[in-house]
């Protein structure tokens, strides 16, 4: 999918809502256990209901992985509906791979050209080589772990390199990669006030940021540091959105939550008229 694209679905639907399909069997309800694909009849279900509310969906490959070949066939079944039925949605796999040439040219094959997805999650630690693989790939994108949501990131991510933090050596060097304009990255919503400083090094690329609602960031200061003329966000919520409710009316629930989120993206929206 072309960035324009993207960004013409933003403004149709009045939302750069992205909702994580972190699909768990002991967390979805329980009377689609008896489905033959519980983990496929309830991501069809959230994305019947949600749809209309965001632009994006981001299954995290751990959540398919786990099961093995029956959760793999779930996740080509999502991705199948998902192609079929909403084109216009742009997928991301949640798989943050990254390895040497060879090995991520394959797992730039698995991701874009078997299923299909519009873009995917890589670690940036083993460099280039690492990552121009999937930049060669037309119109499909890598999306880079900058800056993540989770306490660990303090590990490295904020250290200080000859004066200047990692994630900021990591944003600085990828824009020298071939095919760069391929690139967003991943800042996690509980860094917002480091947005600032990305905006000076990237000031237009996408930022997939989650950790809205269950995580506690916040969707208004997020907004404040890191949004652009062409929006340049997408807001991830996973657990907030499709675990509202574990009865029958899971998919309702799922997309109150999801209309509120969008109604508030709406308004962060209007102020850049």
């Amino acid at each position: 999918m072309k960035i324009d694209h993207l960004v013409s679905q933003i403004h149709k639907k009045k939302s750069f809502l992205c909702i994580g399909l972190d699909t768990d069997l002991d967390k979805i309800p329980k009377h689609l256990l008896t489905e033959k694909d519980p983990i496929f009849s309830f991501n069809k279900e959230i994305i019947d209901a949600t749809n209309q509310f965001c632009v994006a969906y981001k299954p995290n490959i751990a959540f398919y992985e786990a099961y093995g070949l029956k959760g793999w066939k779930s996740l080509e079944k999502t991705m199948d509906y998902l192609n079929s039925e909403h084109p216009n949605i742009f997928t991301i796999a949640d798989a943050k791979r990254g390895d040497i040439g060879n090995t991520s040219t394959r797992y730039a094959k698995a991701f874009f050209e078997t299923l299909n997805f519009d873009s995917i999650t890589v670690a940036p630690y083993m460099g280039k080589d690492s990552i121009e693989p999937f930049l060669s790939f037309e119109d499909k994108h890598t999306i880079l772990l900058a800056l993540t949501s989770n306490e660990g990131a303090y590990d490295f991510q904020t250290k200080r390199i000859d004066g200047q933090e990692l994630y900021k050596e990591v944003l600085e060097e990828s824009k020298s990669y071939k095919n760069a304009e391929r690139l967003m990255y991943v800042v996690g919503a509980t860094k917002a006030v480091y947005l600032q400083d990305i905006r000076r090094i990237v000031p237009e690329s996408f930022l997939l940021v989650p950790g809205v609602g269950a995580q506690g960031g916040n969707l208004q200061e997020v907004c404040k540091y890191g949004i652009t003329k062409n929006i340049g966000l997408l807001v991830n919520s996973s657990r907030g959105i499709l675990y509202a409710s574990n009865n029958m009316d899971f998919a309702e629930a799922a997309a109150e939550k999801a209309k509120n989120i969008q109604r508030e993206m709406e308004i962060e929206l209007n102020k850049l008229e």
